[in-house]
């Protein structure tokens, strides 16, 4: 008997899983390449806001003596090259170092606030998705082959203002609206699930928007395609014909978008948590770089950026999984570069 190969199995050929090995090798390189630029970057940020952190922490009338004393105890006094060879020691043996102001340790800051931001963010992510996907997939079949100009119009007109608005604008009107003159969800803080609904809706509004544009395009691509036709000929019921074979082809891209948008949900919560006074880590992220507290503003600008890496490499993962082309092809690519 023949022994069949991996390709008549239907596995990826060998060279293909060779090549896909050598893009996660690649991509784990940038990765910690773009890690080390945010460590050098967040430092550098930091230090070129105007201001003396010990005046503000001592007052402007404290003697001088004292301001050169704890400037000496913080290792301040230093030249910024040695400043930054300490930071990058603390940082290697897992040490964020101690607020200036609070004295407490920046790691507990971070595991306090961490869960709330990362909740709140994953929370919208999921929103969105769960509105805009069946959006999408809605208005493309209703406006397929130019039909409802009405409905094309008034889609892509709202949806494109949606996006154009800033969270914290949403954020300041659902608390005037729905908080403030209705009384329907608290202000603000995390009293109970309650206090989610206003947050994640003003951080879900413009990405659903987003989305949403994005799946009525794959979509009306995804209607025009000759396996869709075949389906349409075979005269199956609407459930099946949308959930069983629409659906799974055009979430791709559309799970892709979501989980750039998550990265981006992550960062652009800090304005909606100062709104809503959420426990997370945009209060003391706004307060340690108004105040110039070195050690915390250091340490929120890194979790903030690696966030946003570590999830844009799961999400080139995701698409190789998705799509294995795609990364032999971009194997092959960088090989010959």
């Amino acid at each position: 008997m023949t022994a069949l190969s991996d390709t008549d199995r239907g596995a990826p050929p060998r060279r293909s899983r060779r090549l896909t090995g050598r893009l996660l090798a690649r991509r784990l390189l940038r990765l910690a390449g773009s890690l080390a630029v945010l460590v050098v970057a967040s430092f550098a940020m930091i230090h070129l806001i105007p201001g003396d952190p010990l005046r503000r922490m001592l007052g402007s009338t404290a003697p001088k003596e004292l301001v050169d004393q704890r400037r000496a105890e913080l290792g301040l006094d230093q030249p910024l090259p040695a400043q930054f060879a300490d930071h990058v020691r603390q940082l290697l043996s897992g040490d964020l170092g101690t607020s200036f102001f609070s004295s407490q340790p920046v790691a507990d800051i971070i595991g306090q606030g961490l869960p709330h931001t990362l909740a709140l963010a994953a929370l919208a992510t999921l929103t969105a998705l769960a509105v805009a996907v069946p959006l999408g997939l809605w208005a493309a079949v209703r406006t397929r082959d130019g039909r409802r100009r009405g409905t094309e119009t008034a889609f892509t007109t709202l949806t494109g203002a949606a996006v154009a608005v800033p969270e914290y604008l949403y954020g300041l009107a659902l608390l005037l609206v729905l908080s403030l003159g209705l009384g329907l969800f608290p202000p603000a803080g995390l009293t109970g699930p309650a206090s989610y609904v206003l947050p994640v809706t003003a951080l879900a509004i413009a990405p659903a928007a987003m989305i949403a544009r994005l799946a009525r395009v794959e979509t009306l691509r995804e209607l025009d395609s000759d396996y869709m036709r075949l389906a349409r000929a075979k005269r199956l019921p609407a459930w099946r014909l949308y959930a069983v074979h629409l659906l799974p082809n055009t979430l791709t891209a559309t799970l892709t978008m979501g989980g750039l948008l998550l990265s981006g949900l992550i960062t652009g919560s800090v304005l909606v948590e100062n709104v809503f006074a959420w426990p997370g880590l945009g209060l003391r992220t706004v307060e340690a770089i108004t105040q110039k507290d070195y050690p915390v503003a250091q340490a929120m600008i890194l979790v903030y950026g690696a966030l946003v890496l570590v999830v844009n490499f799961l999400v080139d993962l995701l698409i190789d999984v998705l799509d294995p082309r795609s990364a032999l092809s971009a194997s092959t690519t960088s090989g010959e570069g």
